[in-house]
């Protein structure tokens, strides 16, 4: 397969969330009525909506009963004044109904865009406190379209078609009740579809409801496509990867017509049903009406009156299969945003294992992992751990280097001191403190992390920096940039005002590694995790930040990962990880004598095998 045909191959692939319950599992009236939370602190304002376009469109069954009168008293009798006084009433009519609608649309826009804002922010907190793990599993995409898209499509639903649904439920009920009260065999003739229309309209909900959920999700896919692309557009740029990337936009692009076309089919087959059948009967009704004003046994203006209450009631009618899919994408974009939501921030169970636990073992007897072992949340219960049995002990101002070949867990192992992701078994303590059993907050506040790949938000030099201690002076900002080494920010258009762009992607990668250490120190954590953090710079630099960094190591208790000689040399002690397990753990040079794995990889030597290298460090142990 080529590099083009396996990026296509990648970009093919859904990566939608966990397969969602079926539509039908939940009805459409339940999933709405989970949004009455949002909808409370506004339900004055919209009942005081829906009151007012109710009245607005009963309004429009009374222009039948004025024409009826006009019909059978100022226009028989010959009465111009009385024709007049008709249209005059008419007119008023006309102007009260506009501006009755004109009050209902001002009561709702306030208050309901607030809705959507108050969705979105519980949206955006509640990702901020899910796990590593659920990002994870989720696409940014899929996330980002429940967080725009859907929202937007709530908020119209309550807008409109909501409101909407009910009033023309009510004037449709009004206007059959004037039809019978004016004739009662004509009224039952336009009575008469109503029994298939329910039939339709239950089939129709159904499999809407289905398409409009593969549509919204579709649409996360392809949002997820875009992301990625503008992300990685540098490496799609140089390794000429546009076509494949464009390819594979357009084949999804097409699935998501597809569907779309599938809603508009079943949108149109509704429609012209909703329309024929009440056509139908008001052609009955017309042809049964004319013969009886020509027989006597109907006047002209009770003819007028019904046909013109029967035309008043055909938007109402004809609406319902419009409103009716609104109201299933509406559901389905609410199931979404749910779908989030429900999921839980964290395992309840691990408080209880914590409390279990027990509180202080000492007041400062560093940073332990106890029995720890971890499998990722999506691994299968009976698979082999990526960490097991790892009992590590770093005390308190002590650094501890993790050294490992590739694939050994130890970016995972720093992972679990901040709780990016929580152990499967055994426990990590902060001087004597469980981790599970502190607040996340205050356990980030203690402990701060680097990565090897270092992330910027789009935001000034000094925003980025202090997002490792928001309160930090400006004198606290220079020092961990002194720390860091980045004195290229002097050198920047506004110095540390500089906005760095997304991702930071205008800076090299040794710029971003040096500002993201400088996040890391510039509040003086109690503990470091830094992971490999030293990696993009060059050998001077890198000698530069490590003598800087002894000092801030010397106030603090480290993990650092290590992957060359020189950073293992910043360290009081090495732990040798091999496989998910501490198989080796001492200084620099009692690693060397005794660990011939430790040895390989410290020199860098690619022509031994590692396995061999560490069967020979236990043979030389044994």
């Amino acid at each position: 397969m080529t590099t083009e045909d396996a990026t296509t191959t990648d970009l093919d692939r859904s990566d939608a969330p966990p397969e969602p319950p079926a539509p039908g599992r939940e009805s459409a009236v339940r999933t709405l009525s989970r949004l009455w939370p949002y909808v409370r602190p506004v339900r004055a304002r919209w009942a005081g909506a829906a009151v007012t376009a109710v009245i607005a469109s009963c309004l429009g069954l009374v222009f039948p009963l004025v024409l009826k009168w006009i019909v059978d008293g100022p226009v028989t009798d010959r009465d111009p004044s009385g024709v007049w006084l008709g249209a005059g009433v008419l007119l008023a009519l006309g102007v009260a109904e506009a501006l009755l609608f004109g009050l209902r649309r001002w009561l709702v826009a306030r208050p309901l865009a607030g809705v959507e804002a108050g969705m979105r922010a519980d949206l955006y907190g509640h990702l901020q406190r899910m796990p590593v793990a659920f990002h994870d599993k989720w696409a940014s995409g899929q996330l980002l379209s429940r967080a725009t898209t859907d929202l937007m499509v709530v908020r119209m639903f309550l807008a409109f078609p909501l409101t909407f649904l009910i009033v023309n439920a009510v004037t449709i009920v009004a206007g059959l009740a004037v039809l019978v009260v004016q004739d009662w065999g004509l009224g039952l003739v336009l009575l008469a579809p109503a029994v298939p229309l329910m039939a339709v309209c239950y089939r129709f909900e159904h499999g809407y409801a289905e398409a409009s959920r593969r549509a919204q999700d579709q649409v996360g896919d392809l949002t997820t496509v875009v992301e990625e692309s503008v992300l990685g557009i540098r490496i799609i740029k140089g390794f000429g990867r546009h076509r494949s990337q464009a390819r594979a936009f357009r084949e999804l692009s097409q699935t998501v017509r597809g569907t779309e076309l599938t809603k508009a089919r079943l949108l149109a087959g509704i429609l012209g049903i909703i329309t024929l059948l009440p056509e139908l009967a008001l052609g009955t009704a017309l042809v049964l009406g004319t013969v009886q004003v020509a027989d006597g046994d109907l006047s002209a203006g009770t003819l007028v009156a019904f046909l013109s209450t029967a035309l008043a009631l055909r938007w109402p009618i004809e609406s319902i299969g419009f409103l009716l899919a609104m109201s299933q994408e509406a559901a389905t974009a609410t199931r979404r945003f749910f779908e989030v939501m429900d999921e839980s921030e964290e395992d309840p169970r691990v408080h209880e294992q914590a409390a279990r636990a027990g509180g202080r073992d000492g007041a400062r007897s560093g940073l332990r992992f106890e029995g720890v072992e971890f499998r990722y949340p999506d691994a299968a219960p009976d698979s082999v751990p990526t960490l097991a049995r790892i009992d590590l002990h770093i005390r308190s101002g002590e650094t501890m280097a993790l050294v490992g070949a590739t694939g050994s867990g130890k970016t995972t192992l720093t992972a679990l001191v901040p709780r990016l992701y929580d152990v499967t078994a055994g426990r990590i303590t902060l001087d004597g403190r469980d981790v599970t059993a502190m607040p996340r907050e205050e356990l980030r506040t203690l402990v701060s992390v680097a990565f090897e790949e270092p992330t910027l938000f789009s935001a000034s030099v000094e925003a980025n920096v202090r997002m490792g201690a928001p309160d930090a002076t400006p004198d606290e900002v220079e020092r961990a940039l002194g720390v860091a080494q980045a004195d290229f920010v002097r050198r920047l258009p506004e110095g540390t005002a500089t906005e760095v762009g997304e991702q930071g992607l205008s800076l090299s990668g040794g710029q971003r590694q040096r500002l993201a250490l400088a996040r890391t120190v510039v509040g003086e954590p109690r503990f470091l995790v830094l992971d490999d953090p030293l990696s993009a710079l060059d050998v001077h630099t890198e000698a530069a930040v490590e003598a800087a960094l002894r000092r801030v190591l010397a106030d603090s208790t480290a993990l650092v990962v290590a992957h060359r000689p020189s950073t293992v040399l910043l360290a009081d002690r090495v732990a040798l990880l091999s496989d998910g397990r501490i198989t080796a753990v001492g200084t620099h040079q009692e690693l060397l004598r005794s660990s011939a794995e430790y040895r390989h990889l410290m020199s860098g030597d690619g022509d031994h095998d590692a396995h061999d290298a560490a069967e020979a460090g236990e043979a030389a142990r044994a």
